[in-house]
């Protein structure tokens, strides 16, 4: 593994962890009134594209990177119809 391999996970990890605080102050709210529906059904999406994009280039980075959002952005989704809204 050379040094750009090593930055592009690394740039890979970053982008992945975005998602991780949205999602653990909605798990711990139990509250996601203020996110979009749409914002999520287009990150799911595109992060689709990505993942077809990154098996066929082979790039690992950008493999791990959108496997990460993708599991975040289908809990959020998950949290998105399943959490209550408040009174």
């Amino acid at each position: 593994m050379n040094l750009i391999d090593i930055l592009g996970y690394f740039g890979a990890f970053l982008s992945a962890i975005t998602f991780i605080p949205q999602v653990l102050q909605a798990w711990k709210t139990k509250s996601v009134g203020d996110l979009s529906i749409w914002m999520i059904l287009i990150v799911i999406t595109s992060t689709i594209v990505w993942l077809i994009y990154a098996v066929n280039v082979k790039s690992g980075p950008v493999l791990v990177a959108n496997l990460i959002v993708l599991s975040l952005s289908l809990l959020l989704f998950y949290f998105k119809l399943t959490f209550k809204k408040p009174h």
